[in-house]
Formats: C-alpha cells, sequence, structure tokens
C-alpha cells in the first residue's frame, strides 16, 4: 500500500509534474526570444563578475610585482596582454581591475539608490519638505558629476571607499528626483486615498503603498548608475584623482599608459575594451529591465 493511501494525504507533486522539463525549456525559449537583451546584458555581466571572482585562477601572477627588465614587452604567448613601463603583466592588472570596477559600480549603484529613495519619498510625499529638498537637489544636480568627485575626491586621500563615497554622493540627486516624480503620480490613486481615509498613518502608507511601486523604475535607474559610476571612476583615475596607483583599475592602467599610446597602443587598448564590454553588459541589462518592466513600452499586453 502506498504512503499516500496509509495516511490519508495526497503526494506532493514535485516540479516534473507540476511544469514538464519540455515546458520548462519553451518558456525558458520565450523569455530568451521576449527579451534578448536581458539575456545577452546578463551573460556579459555574468562572465564579468566571474573574472572577477576567478582573477587568481586565470593565469595571472602579482598584478603590482615590478619587473623593469621586462618593461614594454609586446603581447605574446607568454604576456597575453604584453607588459607596461615598469615590467608589471598587463593582462594580470586588467583581469583585477575588473574587481575595482565591480565594486565601485555596484556599491554606488546601491548607496545612491537607497539615499536617493529615502529623499524621493519623503520629498514626494510630504508637501512642506518638496520645496527645500528638491530646491537642494537640483543645486547638486547643478554640478556635473565628474567635478563634484573630483572636488570630493580633493577634500580627501585617494582610496576606493572615497571613490565610491565621492561618486555616490553625486550620483543620488538624480535617484531622489527620479523618485519624487513617481511619488507624486503615485499619492493621487485611490488606494492610497483609500489607506490615507482608512486612518493608516504615513509611515505605514509609504511602505506598504509607495515603496513597492518604486521598485521597478529603480531598478532600471540602478543599472545606468552603476555603468556611469565604472566611467567616472576610470575617469577619476586616469586623471590622478581615484583610486592609488598601486591599485590596479583600469583608470590608472589607461593612464600609465597614455604617455606610450603611440608606440605602444595594447596598454591602453585592453583596458579599454573590458570597460567597454562591461559598461555596454550594464546597460544591456537596464535597457532589457525597462522594456520589460515598463507595461508601456511592452510589446505585448
Amino acid at each position: 500500500m502506498s504512503t499516500a493511501t496509509t495516511t490519508g494525504y495526497a503526494a506532493a507533486p514535485v516540479l516534473g509534474d507540476v511544469l514538464p522539463p519540455a515546458k520548462q525549456r519553451g518558456r525558458a525559449m520565450t523569455f530568451v526570444h521576449r527579451h534578448p537583451t536581458i539575456v545577452f546584458g546578463g551573460t556579459l555581466l555574468l562572465i564579468m563578475i566571474m573574472i572577477a571572482i576567478l582573477a587568481p585562477y586565470l593565469g595571472t601572477v602579482d598584478p603590482t610585482a615590478l619587473a623593469p627588465a621586462k618593461r614594454t614587452r609586446e603581447p605574446s604567448a607568454l604576456y597575453w596582454f604584453g607588459t607596461d613601463m615598469l615590467g608589471r603583466d598587463v593582462y594580470s592588472r586588467v583581469i583585477y581591475g575588473t574587481r575595482i570596477s565591480l565594486i565601485v559600480g555596484f556599491s554606488v549603484a546601491a548607496i545612491a539608490s537607497v539615499a536617493g529613495t529615502f529623499i524621493g519619498l519623503i520629498s514626494g510625499y510630504i508637501r512642506i519638505l518638496d520645496a527645500i529638498v528638491m530646491r537642494v537637489m537640483d543645486g547638486l544636480m547643478s554640478i556635473p558629476s565628474i567635478l563634484l568627485a573630483i572636488a570630493l575626491m580633493a577634500l580627501t586621500r585617494a582610496s576606493v571607499q572615497n571613490v565610491v563615497i565621492a561618486i555616490s554622493f553625486a550620483e543620488f540627486p538624480r535617484v531622489s528626483r527620479l523618485i519624487r516624480g513617481v511619488v507624486l503620480s503615485l499619492r493621487e490613486q485611490p488606494f492610497v486615498e483609500a489607506a490615507t481615509a482608512s486612518g493608516t498613518r504615513v509611515p505605514m502608507i509609504i511602505i506598504k503603498h509607495i515603496l513597492p511601486n518604486t521598485l521597478a523604475p529603480l531598478m532600471v535607474n540602478a543599472t545606468f548608475i552603476c555603468a556611469s559610476a565604472m566611467i567616472t571612476e576610470a575617469a577619476l583615475s586616469f586623471i590622478g584623482a581615484g583610486t592609488p596607483p598601486i591599485i590596479p583599475s583600469w583608470g590608472n592602467i589607461m593612464a600609465e599608459g597614455r604617455a606610450l599610446w603611440q608606440v605602444k597602443p595594447y596598454i591602453v587598448f585592453f583596458p579599454a575594451v573590458f570597460l567597454c564590454v562591461t559598461v555596454l553588459a550594464v546597460n544591456l541589462l537596464g535597457d532589457g529591465l525597462r522594456d520589460a518592466l515598463d507595461p508601456r513600452l511592452a510589446k505585448r499586453i
């Protein structure tokens, strides 16, 4: 006698019974067909993340090891990307530089999104604070983000943490402006008015009714902030206002190779390609998320 008969309860269906493998593959192919940019961008970004995690196991050496006798070697089977003017392996420096760019990009996206969301929710729902807070945000947004980051880095010492803080400070006003616009449209919706009429307190209305409806545009905007932060970090490092020269970042590698650009272009070429591919992956992922999450841009309802 089966277990289901003796206990009197029907056995819980396994996943294969609920959704056959053929149907699972069909849904996966449908998703790939409908959202190719998400799949392509996400795959590229996943590859870059794996490169950053597995950097010590990808045939790299110490990216800071000096070897003056082996300086400016051309790309070869021994030195895949060549060596720089101090004899350091460019391949190892580029691979380890992936960690810096991803750390900066993800950290800035997280910090700017959290800070901007908090300010946008408060200013968008509480009318008294809206005029004051948004004028401050407008003042910060009037300064180009790269100039604001340079000014903040000039007040502190060069480090990855300070670069993250400086870029986040330059980016979060744009997030607050976006969330504030979303909140202004949401607070006039019937479900918010019903919650207000039922006596629900403002903090609970913001957390339960307003915040969940801001996540979709916030996720899309976070991807573009991540890509912008990577470019800004590379620009700061390129001009000497970002990460310390001892840290292998793509901006530092390109800054050190610009003096030899005409005779040794590979020193600048390889980190530039990695930066372009990573930014492209994040932007494609953001475009795909926008198309998938915004019903007005969906091809099918």
